[in-house]
């Protein structure tokens, strides 16, 4: 059974208040004598004083929840991993919170965050457009870093990708190996960064005189299945396709499997782009090239950020933005004859 402050109050022969005092390091009014007797307890217990009530007092958990939408992209494990450690770091704790991408749940893990008195929330949040419940969130005072899909408010503290440009490079790298035929396979478009990657391919197509063909455009969901169908999609309605810009690596595994079905061969056949540049990527065969997130940076960022605003302390921006980097491998060739 462990051991409470009322255990160590009673051995000492002193107050709960005593102790408290003597364990949160405000020993005022307390001898020294009696507080090196506390302490003493402490140590030969064992004592393990409460978070969440030693929270009540000092107003610090040491504690920030990490709400995801979707654990089993491994993009999002490399982001968590960024924040664990840098909360480590600071003597941080971090609560893990996966929401399917949905807007109930993780409305749920707001509130049970809030229960649990975290110092502070890093969302990157759901796919769900409207998000006023975070907005509401800022707005009560709990101090809250965003990553990934941006929320519109100027009171937003971010961590981001430029996806506009990473859109941009993906598909001017498949129209430098002359492929004009380009297939895009988006992530949900209600998401700002679905959005940002699709203007930054149609940006790169314009600027290289290549007119925008709508047939060559899929809307996905950044799930592999998405990637399965959009290439189904795509190959069926657009014979000439030379190459597939995918929003997303999983999409991009997804539109692997779908061109081999149609026994084309990667790159010879159809040259593939990916978007995130997860560890899975580097052994898929044939290799896929892609547009590299930092993700395990971005979420070192995003801790110390929300730490620095937990303790109080002046920020130089509110936004961070990081640069896409194109990772060329095996999956991109020239067009036959280029």
């Amino acid at each position: 059974m462990a051991v409470t402050i009322k255990d160590i109050a009673r051995l000492a022969n002193v107050s709960v208040t005593t102790v408290s005092r003597v364990i949160n390091n405000k020993p005022e009014g307390v001898s020294e004598e009696t507080r090196q007797k506390i302490l003493k307890l402490v140590r030969e217990l064992g004592y393990q004083p409460n978070a969440i009530a030693r929270g009540l007092v000092t107003k610090k958990t040491k504690t920030i929840g990490l709400i995801i939408p979707d654990i089993s992209n491994p993009f999002f494990p490399d982001i968590a991993r960024g924040v664990e450690d840098s909360a480590h770091i600071y003597g941080y704790n971090v609560f893990l919170c996966n929401t399917d991408d949905n807007l109930e749940k993780e409305s749920e893990y707001i509130k049970a965050l809030k229960e649990k008195y975290v110092d502070g929330i890093i969302f990157t949040s759901s796919s769900i457009p409207k998000h006023e419940h975070i907005i509401e969130l800022v707005e009560s005072g709990i101090p809250v870093v965003i990553m990934d899909r941006r929320v519109d408010s100027e009171n937003i503290y971010g961590v981001f990708l430029d996806n506009y440009e990473g859109g941009y490079i993906a598909t001017k790298h498949l129209i430098d190996l002359g492929h004009e035929k380009i297939g895009c396979i988006t992530g949900p478009l209600h998401t700002k960064s679905a959005r940002e990657r699709l203007e930054g391919y149609k940006k790169a197509l314009l600027d290289s005189g290549i007119k925008i063909d709508e047939k060559l455009i899929f809307e996905g969901d950044y799930k592999i299945n998405g990637g399965i169908i959009g290439a189904e999609r795509l190959l069926k309605d657009n014979k000439d396709m030379s190459a597939i810009f995918a929003c997303n690596d999983l999409m991009a595994y997804g539109a692997y499997k779908t061109i081999r079905s149609f026994g084309y061969k990667i790159p010879d056949d159809i040259s593939v782009v990916g978007f995130d540049d997860i560890q899975l990527s580097q052994i898929l065969e044939p290799q896929l090239t892609t547009i590299k997130q930092p993700a395990y940076d971005m979420g070192l960022t995003a801790a110390r950020m929300l730490i620095k605003l937990i303790e109080g302390k002046k920020l130089k921006k509110k936004i961070i933005n990081f640069r896409p980097q194109l990772v060329i491998r095996q999956s991109t060739k020239l067009v036959k004859g280029g």
